[in-house]
């Protein structure tokens, strides 16, 4: 009697177990799934967000290109001028005239050895809120601080960090060019020419937005120094550091048994970017 009590109440017992055994099945189903999908949408989240990011440092770097294009279009033409609307990505546009100092040295390692140039030229950059782009990455021209290649930019746009955060900045490096072949009094004459974009002239800016810009050359200045060397140097170095960077291009100088002549000219030219307000 005893036994058929026993089996009765397992009989009764197991299909309970059995109905409880459903829901705690299913909350841990509920739980796998919903653990899954807050996954997938964080990641789903930080790749939208990621994508967004690489979309507004795309569309400023093109944005500064054709600030660049506009600026390079006004460049050894005093009067010209023409208009530039940087769209907004979301950063700070920042003219700063006063900053980026650009000194330039020259020497032959015998008897010239002399700073030319020492002053800011200015320089334009816009702040990033956010940039994944490794910082150094060229978007126009490339590290060297002086060329004297044909053909290289005197543009450098290119990303980077100031310890502020991510920036695309645009400054203008200087460029050399030189001929020779010419003889005076028997010595052989040296022609160097250096370019420089200053942007002095120009307004401090720093706001975010949409903004209008007209950009001048509102001159183009030049200064000559003649060097006569009387032995018989193989080049003509050219140094110059630019915010902060090092950086110099050699010359190579024919001579005589008379010795050489060095013309050197400076030509800045001047390059204000003023704001636009209705």
């Amino acid at each position: 009697m005893a036994s058929n009590s026993h089996n009765f109440m397992s009989e009764r017992l197991a299909p309970s177990k059995r109905a409880l055994a459903l829901p705690i099945t299913f909350l841990i189903l509920l739980a796998s799934t919903l653990s899954i999908v807050s996954v997938t949408y964080y990641f789903a989240v930080e790749r939208i967000s990621t994508q967004s990011q690489t979309l507004k440092v795309s569309t400023a770097k093109q944005n500064f290109l054709s600030f660049d294009n506009a600026v390079v279009s006004t460049l050894w033409q005093p009067g010209s001028s023409t208009t530039f609307e940087v769209p907004d990505s979301g950063g700070t546009t920042n003219i700063q005239p006063a900053n980026n100092t650009l000194t330039i040295s020259v020497y032959d390692n015998a008897s010239i050895d002399e700073t030319i140039f020492n002053s800011s030229i200015g320089q334009i950059n816009y702040a990033l809120p956010f940039s994944s782009w490794p910082s150094g990455l060229y978007f126009e021209g490339d590290s060297r601080t002086i060329t004297n290649q044909s053909g290289s930019p005197i543009s450098q746009l290119f990303l980077a960090n100031n310890g502020q955060g991510p920036q695309i900045q645009l400054q203008y490096r200087p460029l050399v060019t030189y001929a020779s072949g010419e003889t005076i009094n028997g010595q052989e004459v040296t022609n160097v020419r250096i370019y420089i974009v200053s942007l002095n002239g120009s307004d401090t800016v720093a706001l975010q937005g949409k903004l209008p810009f007209k950009i001048a050359c509102t001159s183009v200045q030049s200064t000559t120094n003649s060097f006569q060397i009387s032995n018989q140097p193989e080049s003509f170095s050219i140094a110059a550091q630019l915010n902060g960077a090092n950086g110099s291009v050699s010359i190579p100088i024919p001579s005589t048994s008379d010795g050489s002549i060095i013309n050197l000219e400076t030509v800045i030219s001047n390059i204000a970017i003023t704001r636009l307000t209705s």
